[in-house]
């Protein structure tokens, strides 16, 4: 069982610490020896030739180790730290916990710090519960932070709210510490009654961040209000001011928030360990094709990172951070988390150890993980109104800006538009680029619906549809006629959630989310080709975005600037 990491000490074991203590001092055999690799130290900086003496799934020592009951041959590779993702939401991965777990050890991921909100938004308490409980057996260590804003602002509809009391309560877990990232920055800057609630719940804890754009004096109030990390920042002169102002900067890239290019040139030799990597946001497809920090380190070492520098900011800077005693190291006393690369600069993961057990090898997954289902609740949470023609239409005066979406980032920009009319309302113009976009409240059968304009998704025909829109997560839609949009809603809703294409009367394609809306119950190859198939219709249908559902998934979201449409209707974010 995984050792919960949380804001305590873990009882000390007298017999294990002398067991540790004869073996750092070779007096016994280790349990397991890592032999002739060369070692990455995160606090030299240097890359030292040593062999790993591990006892009781904890690091005795790092030296000339040579007596143990098994031995792995680490000759040719760096022996390094597992890695750890300073910020990622799981639900993003479509995959529950047990399958996330086979799909990010290959990658080399030994820890993560995970913000449930997504799952909050739709199920509340109870869906927390349920997540908590599906990863007390991973050989993973999941450290919750705990939401902070269910809803992300009060022009959000989501199926679940959390209050001060409730976000006290989950604060309390042992695994958990810390506060989920700070949405609402408007209410944080306004002394909001409930955020200082939530704010004096935390204190003496970690404190999360999401402020984008936010700078100048807004930037020190938000700042000082105790919140010490931010993965929000899309330039490195926002990321600087974050910097500055004491914020850890999580570098993001994920699958539609590519943000590591913007912001690398801030890591030097004095900022690097101010900074750290997180996912925030990676699909199922993306995570077990591309990677996960293995691929956000690949990507930063090919643009000019020192690997040593990558791996530490992949691994003691998050651990910092967030108080992950035991871990994010090679060291005596440390957890015997380890990833084996067969090639530094690559990045390439032969082998997973965590407490000192193979979990990975050679990009497959060896852990005996257990089947810890989904509870029956989370599989019936779609309770929507009837969706009829008539409520898409678009009157011409409610039609004179449009949301612009933007590829590889998720805040969007708006324009105003000279709409096209037919009989009188509104419609989409695929020849400018100019589709209709429509939310769907979903969690309590309200009826009701925002309809806008938007730019940038591409689509020629057709429509795409789906529940995970951030961070209400009630149904999103994008497409150029209006009989398309309602085949795709009415898809993701009859399968109590997930991803639709849908054209010339048919569906394209369907990848089924009947967990929350949010989460397939399939094996995680299975949602990662499906994820493919939905995105490739949606590139046959014009799209030309890098990510079409993932950008989707964003453009209700009425936290990030610049503009957005909700079950409330069009909305502009900071102007």
């Amino acid at each position: 069982m995984a050792r919960l990491i949380g804001a305590t000490s873990p009882t000390f074991d007298m017999e294990r610490w002398r067991r540790r203590l004869a073996v750092a001092q070779q007096q016994r055999p280790a349990d397991l020896i890592v032999a002739n690799g060369l070692v990455a130290n995160v606090f030299s900086g240097e890359l030292i030739p040593a062999n790993i003496a591990i006892v009781d799934g904890v690091i005795a020592g790092v030296g000339d180790y040579r007596q143990a009951a098994e031995t792995i041959d680490a000759t040719g590779m760096v022996i390094a730290p597992s890695f750890i993702d300073a910020h990622i939401h799981i639900e993003s991965t479509h995959l529950w916990p047990t399958e996330f777990a086979r799909a990010v050890l290959p990658h080399g991921t030994g820890a993560v710090v995970a913000d449930a909100h997504e799952l909050a938004n739709v199920a509340g308490m109870p869906g927390l519960h349920a997540f908590r409980n599906a990863v007390t057996e991973l050989p993973l260590h999941v450290r919750w932070t705990i939401p902070s804003c269910v809803p992300a602002s009060p022009i959000e509809s989501p199926g679940a709210t959390l209050d001060a009391d409730q976000t006290a309560e989950a604060l309390t877990w042992l695994e958990s510490g810390s506060l989920g990232e700070m949405m609402n920055f408007p209410g944080v800057l306004a002394g909001d009654e409930e955020i200082g609630r939530k704010l004096l719940a935390s204190a003496g804890m970690i404190r999360d961040g999401h402020a984008p754009g936010v700078d100048g004096d807004a930037l020190h109030a938000y700042a000082g209000s105790g919140i010490t990390s931010d993965h929000e920042s899309t330039t490195a002169s926002e990321a600087l001011a974050k910097l500055r102002a004491g914020m850890l900067v999580v570098i993001r890239q994920g699958s539609s928030e590519q943000n590591l290019p913007e912001l690398l040139p801030i890591v030097n030799d004095v900022t690097y360990h101010r900074c750290a990597f997180g996912s925030d946001d990676r699909d199922c497809h993306d995570l077990i094709v591309n990677g996960h920090l293995d691929d956000i380190m690949r990507q930063a070492i090919a643009a000019g990172l020192d690997p040593v520098r990558a791996i530490t900011m992949a691994t003691w800077n998050p651990a910092q951070q967030w108080r992950l005693q035991g871990i994010g190291a090679v060291a005596p006393g440390y957890e015997a988390n380890l990833v084996l690369l067969s090639d530094l600069r690559q990045v390439k993961v032969a082998t997973t150890l965590f407490q000192g057990k193979v979990v990975s090898r050679n990009g497959e997954c060896v852990a005996d993980i257990p089947s810890i289902d989904a509870p029956e609740f989370l599989f019936n949470t779609m309770n929507v109104a009837p969706v009829m023609s008539r409520h898409l239409r678009l009157a011409p005066e409610n039609a004179c800006r449009a949301v612009v979406a933007i590829p590889g980032q998720i805040v969007t920009d708006s324009i105003d538009v000279d709409a096209s009319v037919q009989n009188g309302f509104a419609v989409a113009d695929p020849s400018r680029d100019l589709l209709k976009i429509i939310c769907v409240e979903r969690h309590h059968a309200t009826g009701r619906i925002g309809v806008g304009l938007i730019q940038g998704f591409g689509l020629k025909r057709g429509a795409i549809a789906g529940t995970i829109a951030h961070d209400a997560h009630n149904i999103i839609a994008v497409g150029a006629d209006d009989a398309g949009i309602l085949a795709a809603i009415a898809t993701v809703a009859e399968s109590q959630g997930g991803l639709a294409v849908v054209a010339d009367g048919e569906v394209k394609a369907h990848l089924p989310l009947p967990i929350a809306g949010l989460l397939s119950d399939r094996p995680a190859g299975d949602v990662a080709a499906g994820y493919e198939q939905v995105e490739d219709a949606a590139r046959e249908l014009g799209s030309t975005l890098p990510s079409p559902f993932g950008t989707l998934a964003f453009m209700a979201l009425s936290v990030i600037p610049k503009a957005r449409v909700t079950d409330r209707g069009f909305l502009l974010v900071g102007g």
